[in-house]
């Protein structure tokens, strides 16, 4: 039987069994409570919420009242966005102007469609060939320069989902912070891979983390605001969360979540010194063996554990069938836009030609990868290509 590899961590991660541990009282008759209520149940519920939401802030270097748990990530970005829009321009959006580099994540892209449709603008700032935002284009934005004028808020993703490229979000954040413009980042797939401690960026207003990209479960996450005035809620109900995020708080996840940021930060130079160990060998070994491979957002700093390539005269949604036949779990690009024929994107905007962008394939790596998988990956993927290949040429005959 063939070994099974998965190599899509950036799409989700195993929970971590400490994590699980520590969730499993809250969802048991021992600590069941609703944290609202003021009874011994309730507050035994509270004190671990309270606790949770204290482990998140640590790890990120923010107080406890600048984190607001959410559903995930997608949530998160919408209530950044959205929210920040509503604060500054009510319900008539004709005046406001978001901004984000061209390859921003959908749920961000997806979030500032929305404020289209109700009237904003929306300008996508371009990046290079290696995925790299221009900081030149950014500059007159954030000087009003281009319309309908200065921007309510920026969105920039830390590290890219699909390549990896790392913005440099020190200085983003800094050249909003002398507009005195609102900077939100999704840092989804940057926590726990590079240094992300907030505290060193007082230009970021507001950040996003999930935590089933670092060891917690699925449907929860996190919202850094550091100035809870600047953002609406889209959500109305009981007053949780100070208002900005109402509704009964998932205890189990939160503390999930709390316990997955509490690691990953203080595991993270670790982590990233070994997947980018994997991740280099890896990419070393692919392009021996199909000489022609292209590695995508090369010439950027890249986070350490995705790897993005596409190997000419092939296509994506074939390669991953065979692929997986081969005991190989690979993704396209973002998991969110899986079944998708269209090409990515985010390559689409860095330039790479149609053909490639189409053949494109994500490996990345986490808690399940090793350095002793390396030999097989690579070696599987290369008679993948090449069965590819062949069956592309058969049927350029008939």
């Amino acid at each position: 039987m063939k070994p099974r590899i998965y190599l899509d961590h950036a799409a989700t991660t195993p929970v971590r069994r400490e994590v699980r541990e520590a969730m499993l009282p809250f969802l048991s008759e021992e600590a069941f409570g609703n944290p609202s209520s003021g009874h011994h149940f309730g507050r035994s519920a509270r004190a671990a919420l309270e606790a949770a939401r204290k482990q998140v802030a640590d790890a990120l270097g923010v107080t406890v009242r600048e984190v607001f748990f959410t559903s995930g990530g997608t949530e998160a970005d919408n209530q950044a966005i959205l929210g920040c829009l509503v604060a500054h321009h009510g319900t008539n959006f004709t005046r406001a102007h978001v901004v984000t580099s061209a390859t921003e994540h959908k749920a961000v892209l997806a979030a500032c469609h929305e404020a289209e449709r109700m009237g904003a603008r929306h300008t996508a700032i371009p990046v290079d060939s290696s995925g790299v935002i221009n900081l030149e284009e950014l500059q007159r934005a954030l000087e009003g320069k281009l319309p309908p004028g200065k921007p309510c808020i920026v969105s920039i993703m830390w590290v890219n989902n699909e390549t990896g490229v790392v913005q440099p979000i020190g200085r983003i954040a800094e050249m909003c912070r002398e507009a005195g413009v609102v900077f939100h980042t999704d840092a989804v797939q940057a926590f726990g891979k590079i240094p992300c401690t907030l505290s060193d960026h007082p230009g970021i207003t507001m950040a996003t983390i999930s935590a089933h990209k670092i060891g917690g479960p699925k449907g929860i996450g996190a919202l850094v605001v550091r100035d809870a005035k600047g953002v609406h809620p889209l959500l109305h109900g009981g007053g949780q969360q100070r208002g900005i995020r109402p509704g009964t708080e998932n205890v189990p996840g939160a503390v999930a979540l709390g316990v997955a940021a509490e690691l990953a930060a203080a595991e993270q130079p670790a982590v990233a010194q070994r997947l980018q160990a994997i991740r280099d060998e890896c990419q070393r070994a692919l392009t021996a063996l199909v000489p022609d491979l292209a590695v995508h957002g090369l010439g950027a700093e890249r986070g350490p554990n995705i790897l993005n390539v596409s190997a000419p005269d092939t296509d994506s949604e074939t390669m991953l069938m065979h692929l997986d036949l081969a005991g190989l779990a690979c993704a396209s690009g973002s998991a969110c836009s899986t079944g998708s024929v269209t090409p990515s994107h985010v390559l689409t905007a860095m330039g790479v030609p149609t053909e490639l962008a189409s053949a494109a394939v994500r490996m990345s790596f986490g808690s399940l990868s090793s350095p002793d998988q390396v030999p097989h990956i690579a070696e599987s993927f290369a008679a993948v290509v090449a069965k590819v290949r062949q069956l592309r040429a058969v049927l350029a005959r008939t």
